[in-house]
């Protein structure tokens, strides 16, 4: 064939799949060709708009296989995490959305059921796909439907405790059900843990080679049939491995365990499925893959193998974005230095040590940081734990997730009055990732949590100074919550009142703004823009948001309207508690809260989403202006 040939018929098999029932008719050359085109495609796609490449690369031959033994959508496929699921709108006829990947009215980087049927869960929270597939499992044997469920769980789903309360209920319930252990040995980063270790003995045992070893030492010695048959004892390795590989685990649940299989050969995977599938009850089929499998860059990221970068070159692999400073990586910064100085402080992370900056942390500290594995219920107790023994543990997780572990923050560890730190890094509106990663709860869920104190930092300088002072609290717990990107310029406060930073103010005190974290430097454009209607407003940042400080309640009494501007949701949030401290203490100024409405926001950038929301300068100017403007007028 010529290289104008070659070049012509690239992405021709991918072209022609319109839907699963293209895949089910292919051979096996053509499936080989096609994943290589998937691969390539994924490649072109990701680099421009970014996204969760290296899982998918991940999973090619996999969710051919799957798409080639299951007929979906009557049969259903659940992705747990949801950032492997690429692969599976390729093939269910999504191929022309992949140019806006993530972006505001593309297609999401999750399942969604409004793109296609072939979605069912959209929830995208690890360790969850278990749960749902054994309550679908049941719902079909009630009604009487022969349909199959099949779950995936991997990028180290399977280390949530979630899983395994499932686990133990699918084995109880005993219906047909699939599950599928994407095997690649990570989370976001190298998976850790009792589980992972029992899977790498299943890929590589020990007693295996022990045994092939005592087996190639006794024939050595044995004349003319020693050598020979030592290699056919090699070429049927498997069986020698399975014969000596815990996999005892998984059975004694009462969960038929079919593999290990290589999860990039789709007759392995396809033969292991079609197996698990007329197995009347619940089955493990346990496939090996390697992240970013199929791109050099990404096989050769060895921090998270290319699990979630923005857009880059393709032949190098490097970020195009110019290099900016992120909020994590001014938190990594300031972490090590004050462990540097206190040894009494470690950190906790949940399989996120790179994205959320402890793994700067973990690299000068080795011994001083845990990571849990997809795990949050647990790190919030384990740090409690911590803190029981006279430490000072940092839990570094994402916002979004830390709403898991509410019960263990309440009762495990603000009950017991103990010094954790939770630095919660994407908090409000992180936009691509969508609503099941947006970090727009935490202030209204764990304000209710009695002697829980809450920072929200507005640009670095504030960040390291809140760190700081929430690592020195001794007798309770403290968050630090920051958004997503680039940090915010330091914007200096003129002076201080208690814990409360005032930004700017007027001679005239008409409006007091409280700008919640990153949210003051719009709080300084809104106070110019209604300087030039004539009206004076104070802009402060409270610092510390929880509880509300004595002094902000103070400063409110002094103006004619207070508005609290917040990247939260309004419900429970800063807003309604400064509202409830005013009331207690017989300030009846009139506050107005602007924030985040409680509903299930679109994927989007974070400017887009907040432009969505009236939470701009030029939108907040101009509700302010007419809420004060109708004070002006109303009769006394």
């Amino acid at each position: 064939m010529s290289v104008d040939e070659d070049t012509a018929n690239q992405g021709r098999l991918l072209a022609a799949v319109h839907g699963p029932q293209d895949v089910k008719r292919m051979s096996g050359t053509e499936l080989d060709i096609l994943a290589a085109e998937i691969r390539d495609f994924l490649v072109a796609k990701v680099s421009r708009t970014g996204g969760h490449i290296g899982p998918n690369l991940g999973v090619v031959e996999l969710t051919l296989a799957m798409h080639r033994v299951f007929d979906s959508p009557r049969d259903r496929l659940l992705f747990d995490t949801g950032h492997q699921a690429y692969v599976h709108k390729i093939i269910t006829g999504r191929q022309a959305g992949f140019d806006q990947l993530r972006q505001r009215g593309g297609l999401s980087g999750y399942p969604s059921q409004a793109e296609s049927e072939h979605d069912l869960i959209e929830n995208s929270h690890a360790s969850t796909a278990l749960s749902y597939a054994d309550g679908l499992a049941k719902a079909y044997a009630l009604r009487g439907e022969s349909r199959s469920v099949v779950a995936v769980v991997g990028d180290g789903a399977l280390t949530g405790g979630m899983c395994w309360e499932a686990l133990n209920n699918i084995a109880t319930a005993g219906n047909p059900l699939v599950i599928v252990v994407n095997d690649n040995g990570r989370s976001y980063s190298p998976t850790i843990g009792g589980l992972a270790d029992h899977l790498s003995t299943l890929r590589l045992n020990p007693g295996y080679e022990k045994v092939l070893d005592t087996v190639k030492d006794a024939l050595g010695s044995t004349p003319l049939v020693g050598k020979p048959m030592y290699e056919v004892l090699h070429a049927v390795k498997k069986g020698i491995k399975d014969a000596v590989a815990p996999q005892a685990m998984f059975e004694d649940l009462g969960i038929k365990y079919v593999g290990p299989v290589d999860g990039h050969d789709v007759a392995a995977v396809e033969t292991a499925l079609r197996a698990a599938k007329n197995f009347n009850g619940p089955v493990i089929v346990h496939a090996v893959t390697r992240k970013g499998y199929g791109y050099r860059p990404a096989e050769e990221d060895e921090a998270d193998c290319f699990h979630g970068p923005g857009a880059f070159d393709i032949a190098t692999g490097v970020a195009t974005a110019a290099p900016v400073v992120k909020w994590t990586h001014v938190f990594a910064d300031e972490l090590v230095a004050i462990a540097d100085e206190r040894p009494d402080v470690v950190g906790i992370t949940a399989a996120m040590a790179e994205p959320t900056g402890i793994a700067k942390l973990a690299r000068k500290h080795p011994q001083r940081v845990y990571d849990v594995g997809i795990a949050e219920q647990h790190a919030a107790t384990s740090a409690a734990g911590l803190a029981l023994g006279g430490l000072h543990p940092v839990v570094a997780v994402y916002a979004t997730f830390l709403n898991r572990a509410f019960d263990q923050v309440l009762l495990d560890v603000a009950m017991h009055k103990l010094p954790v730190t939770f630095v919660l890094d994407r908090a409000g509106i992180t936009g691509p990732d969508g609503p099941s990663h947006y970090g727009i709860w935490d202030m209204s869920v764990f304000g209710v949590v009695p002697g829980l104190r809450i920072a929200a930092p507005r640009d670095a300088a504030t960040l390291r100074e809140e760190l700081r002072e929430a690592v020195a609290v001794d007798d309770g717990p403290t968050i630090v919550r920051f958004p997503t990107g680039a940090v915010a310029a330091d914007l200096p406060a003129v002076r201080r009142v208690g814990p409360v930073d005032v930004l700017t103010e007027s001679s005239r005190a008409d409006v007091l703004l409280v700008a919640v974290g990153s949210f003051g430097q719009l709080g300084m454009e809104v106070a110019a823009r209604l300087a030039e209607q004539g009206y004076g407003v104070t802009v402060v940042d409270p610092r510390w948001v929880r509880p509300v400080p004595a002094e902000l309640v103070q400063l409110a009494a002094g103006h004619r309207l207070v508005v609290t501007v917040e990247d939260g949701v309004r419900v429970g949030g800063v807003g309604d508690a400064l509202a409830q401290a005013m009331r207690d203490a017989d300030v009846h100024v009139p506050l107005r809260d602007l924030g985040v409405p409680a509903d299930w926001h679109p994927h989007g950038s974070r400017a887009q989403i907040l432009a969505d929301l009236g939470l701009t300068a030029q939108d907040v100017a101009r509700d302010v202006t007419g809420w004060i403007s109708r004070l002006d007028t109303a009769p006394v």
